[in-house]
């Protein structure tokens, strides 16, 4: 497996000392590449680590093929082009460039441009560029007017309340023919702040349809047991974003609700020699539920849970 290093915050100049002193102690460990937005952080690791790939952070905001490939002439040797970056853009990007093309497919979307968001550091004291996201933008907002402090106005979009800032999850499992015939070399889940389980799902999801495509591009179908799959994990419905042009509003959720059919409740930690399975519960299961065990390659079975006698 490769093993990518994530750097992409972008640092004051009070923290360089700090930084540099993280990448000596870590300069030792084989990472495969370093992902990274700021221009100095690049130009420390190539100090620090001078053979070390450098992969370009989404949070670097690269939109157009004119700043794709000035960062392919810095020596990048792949860049997370931003979210907001259309299909169109996307394929404009690769007939000049050569350097290898990374796109988001699924996860989290953030209100502002490609999660560089103020929100959660000032109202929270955890900056989001620095993984500590508050996710302030799925909170409720009411309105107050300047001559009335401490009186609240709902801004009414339904019964649940005013959730203005909170984009649905991107979904582009429907469209990986066309993602793959406008030459990206790298499909990317947002998988910040969220668990095993939910990675593991949605990992699994897009190998199997990435194989199968290449497999047989001409008689490739989305099969719908897939998105069943993705239906299962945590998430805010599903969007295909920016990839056909500015979303709109049936694109954004109007409540706070997650919306999850199955619960993680345990993973198999080891087999022992009689065939059975040593399993870490990770949640409460009951009597008579139905579990469903996953596997890589889609493989899936399901049993009733019951109790030993």
């Amino acid at each position: 497996m490769r093993v990518f290093l994530t750097v992409n915050a972008y640092p004051g100049s009070d923290e360089l000392p700090a930084l540099r002193s993280y990448l000596e102690e870590i300069a030792p460990i084989p990472v495969d590449a370093c992902i990274v937005a700021d221009p100095g952080v690049i130009a420390m690791i190539r100090e620090v680590s001078p053979e070390r790939e450098i992969h370009l952070s989404t949070q670097a905001n690269t939109t157009n093929w004119q700043s794709a490939l000035f960062w392919q002439r810095q020596g990048i040797k792949r860049i997370n082009l931003a979210r907001e970056t259309p299909l169109s853009g996307i394929r404009a990007v690769r007939d000049k460039v050569s350097a290898e093309l990374e796109v988001f497919v699924h996860g989290a979307l953030c209100i502002a441009y490609s999660g560089r968001c103020l929100l959660s550091s000032v109202m929270s004291g955890r900056p989001a560029n620095k993984g500590e996201c508050a996710h302030p933008c799925r909170w409720e907002y009411a309105l107050v007017e300047q001559t009335r402090p401490g009186q609240y106005f709902p801004i009414a979009e339904d019964g649940g309340g005013s959730f203005i800032f909170n984009s649905k999850d991107l979904c582009l499992l429907p469209h990986l023919p066309e993602l793959v015939a406008s030459g990206v070399d790298s499909l990317k889940i947002e998988g910040r702040m969220k668990g095993s389980y939910y990675v593991a799902s949605v990992v699994r999801v897009y190998r199997t349809a990435l194989d199968r495509y290449c497999a047989d591009p001409a008689g490739y179908r989305c099969d719908p047991a897939w998105l069943e799959e993705l239906e299962k994990v945590s998430h805010r419905g599903y969007t295909s974003g920016f990839l056909f042009g500015q979303p709109g509003e049936g694109d954004q959720e109007y409540h706070s609700r997650y919306r999850r059919s199955h619960q993680f409740v345990g993973m198999v930690e080891e087999v022992l020699a009689d065939g059975r399975a040593v399993v870490g519960v990770r949640n409460r299961m009951l009597d008579n539920d139905t579990v469903e065990l996953i596997g890589p390659a889609m493989k899936t079975a399901t049993m009733a849970n019951s109790s030993m006698p």
